[in-house]
Parts: C-alpha cells; structure tokens; sequence
C-alpha cells in the first residue's frame, strides 16, 4: 500500500544557497509543502554563503549539507545514500545538476524515485562531460522538469533527447499584497507619476540600460506624462556605475533610483504602475510572475519562458530583445493610456492566479511525486544499475 499523501518525505536537494531564482523556487515549494502536512528535508552545499539553509531555518526545518571532497567524488553518493537512509525518504527532488547526477545515483541504489529540475542555464550543458552526466541523470530519474516549455527545448536540444523527456511545471509565486506608501516616501514618487519598476541584477544580461534609452528618447520626443523609474538591482552587478552615469549625463539623476539587496519587493510592486523586463535572455523569471500576481502592466523581452507566461497585447506587451524602438513604442501606449494599463494589469493578473502561484506550483509537483511514488510501490525491485562518477563542474 502506499502512504497517505500527507506522509510524504521528501528530500529537496540543491547544490547553491542563494540569493537566486532557482533557491526561491525551492523554498517556497517546500514551504506550501510542510504546510499541507509534508516532510521536506533541504539538503544544501555544506561550504555555501548560507543564505537558504538560513530562511529553512528562520521556520523551523533545519537543512542537511552536501559535499564534494573532489570533483569526482563517489563517497558524495554514499553519504547522500545515508541521509536518504536516516530520513527514511520517499521522494528525492534534486534541483540543477550537480545534485541531479549524485542524486540519481544515491536514489538509483536506493531504489527511491527520483526527480530532477532544471531551472535553465545557458552554461550547464556547455561541456561535454556535463551533457553525458546529464543524459545519465535522465535516464535514470523517474520524472525530469523543466520551467518553461523554452527550458524543455533548451536542454532537449542540447543533449540530444526529445523533448518527451521532461514534464513542464512553471515556477510559481505567492500572492502577497504589498504596502506602496512607505516606499513612496522614500523614493519621493509625486501624484501623478508614473512609477516604472525593473527588478534584476544590474549586470549586461538585464539590459537595464534600454530601458533608460528608451525614456530619454520619450522625453526628446516630447513625452509630456510624468514619471519615475526604480530599478532593484539584486545583488548589483557591472553595469551599476555606468547607469548612474547615464542618467546623471542625461539630467535624471533626480528620476533613476537603483537599489540593491531590497526585501521589499511586494511594497515595490504595489508601488508601480509599469514593469518592464528588458532582458536579453530568460527562463520563467519569478520578477515577472510577482508582476503578473501584482496587477502591474507588463512590458517584457519575447525570450526564454516570457511568452508563455505573457500573450502578447491581452496579458502584457512583448518586444524583440534588444529592440528599442518596440520598447519605446510600447512604454509610449501604456505610459499614455491608463484604461490599456488597467485592462493588461488585469488580464496579467488572473492569469497568473490561474497558471503561477506557488499553489498551482505545488499541486502540480504533487501530482508528480505521488504517481512516481506509486509506481516505485508497484514495480518490483530490480537490480540497481552500476554508479559511474562523474565530475561535478
């Protein structure tokens, strides 16, 4: 018989602790896990910054570490087989690749299922060693996800498999209603501005910088609308210097605000009337989800995941990426028309109560823990296939 599904005992392994995309999706799938009655066991990299084992451990749940002592280091599989062990684990979700590879090689002897996701990366399959490993990973996991559909194509593409291969379940976020005055304040926003928010590392792949072109050819042109852009700028990057030296060259400086390392990112989007994403390049980004739940008007680069989450003049406005002229005509339409504001915020919105809170997430993920489970249960047990190390990076 299997478990209930409240007993489920999961193993949620991660081989960074962040601040990223792919740790905040982890945590809060484990939190709306734990809080339907799941056991969730975070194992994270033992020699990390420390920032994720710090947030399981801020509610409570105290992760276990994850090590290397080489490259290749079979011993990792064998510590990872006694956790697994100690835990009495049903289900192991490793996230990325390293801890897809020694994951489903702990898991495999084990005889417990085993889920792999890639969160997306323009890196991970740069090597062949990697796409090898990766291949193995796969072959030898009971589901692999993937974010987004462009993900799935990504990596399918680059390893040489179908895309069959992979489940898609898109990251998802919490509803949270933000609070706009405190930060109104801070950024001196007056009545009648138009608040334009970005949210990202400041860094060459956030493009942040056509986003300030295209304002300062809106007010060259004659844009007469107010406003006012906040860009939260992550963990920083290299392109904080020159955008502050753009907008001061441009007389804005009074008008560009770029914050980093801000947890007050609901406040902020309660504060925003716009939010654009001017990438070159995306998976599922969560800045933009956040958007969506917010009721903001989007404009957003057509890359990566972004299209399936935004059709294109019903749930937000998409552009080419890099294409300033299309960002400019789009900021132009939405800056100059408050009733197309209000019907794509609302559009964004329930759509993404539909298709993107952590809710939908996790049920999603349910679905796939409980019939691998179950299959696990049913099949009789074989002969565990021979581990192959292989390098982690």
């Amino acid at each position: 018989m299997t478990r209930p599904e409240k007993n489920l005992r999961i193993a949620m392994m991660l081989e960074s602790d962040g601040p990223g995309g792919a740790e905040v999706v982890l945590f809060r799938l484990s939190e709306e896990l734990r809080r339907r009655g799941h056991t969730v066991i975070p194992v994270l990299p033992r020699d990390g910054c420390g920032w994720l084992g710090g947030l399981f451990r801020s509610v409570g749940c105290a992760p276990e570490s994850f090590w290397l002592r080489h490259p290749i280091d079979p011993t990792a599989v064998g510590r990872l087989m006694g956790l697994f062990r100690q835990h009495e684990i049903d289900v192991v979700h490793s996230h990325e690749f390293t801890m897809a590879v020694y994951g489903a090689a702990a898991a495999k002897l084990l005889r417990i299922p085993h889920v792999l996701t890639m969160h997306g990366s323009s890196t991970v399959t740069g090597a062949l060693r990697r796409r090898i490993a990766l291949r193995w990973a796969i072959r030898r996991s009971a589901d692999s996800i993937a974010v987004s559909g462009a993900t799935r194509a990504q990596f399918a593409t680059d390893l040489g498999i179908p895309e069959s291969a992979f489940t898609v379940i898109p990251n998802g976020v919490p509803v949270i209603e933000g609070n706009p005055e405190r930060v109104r304040k801070e950024f001196r926003c007056a009545d009648g501005e138009i608040v334009i928010l970005a949210v990202g590392n400041v860094d060459v792949r956030k493009n942040h910088r056509m986003l300030l072109e295209a304002l300062v050819r809106l007010q060259r042109e004659g844009l007469a609308v107010p406003w006012r852009v906040i860009i939260a700028g992550g963990r920083g990057g290299d392109q904080h210097s020159y955008l502050l030296d753009y907008a001061k060259s441009h007389g804005l400086e009074d008008r560009v605000h770029i914050v980093k390392e801000r947890n007050d990112i609901a406040d902020l989007q309660a504060l925003a009337d716009i939010f654009v994403m001017p990438s070159l390049w995306e998976g599922l980004p969560l800045a933009m989800l956040e958007a969506m739940v917010a009721g903001k008007t989007i404009l957003a680069s057509a890359t990566g995941g972004i299209p399936e989450a935004i059709v294109d003049g019903r749930d937000g406005i998409l552009f080419p990426p890099g294409d300033l002229d299309a960002l400019v005509r789009g900021l132009r339409s939405v800056m100059t028309d408050p009733a197309r504001r209000r019907a794509l915020g609302t559009a964004a919105y329930e759509r993404a109560k539909r298709e993107f809170t952590v809710q939908v997430m996790t049920d999603r993920h349910l679905d796939v823990y409980n019939r691998v489970f179950e299959q696990r249960v049913a099949r009789p047990l074989v002969e565990a296939t021979p581990v192959v190390p292989v390098r982690s990076s």
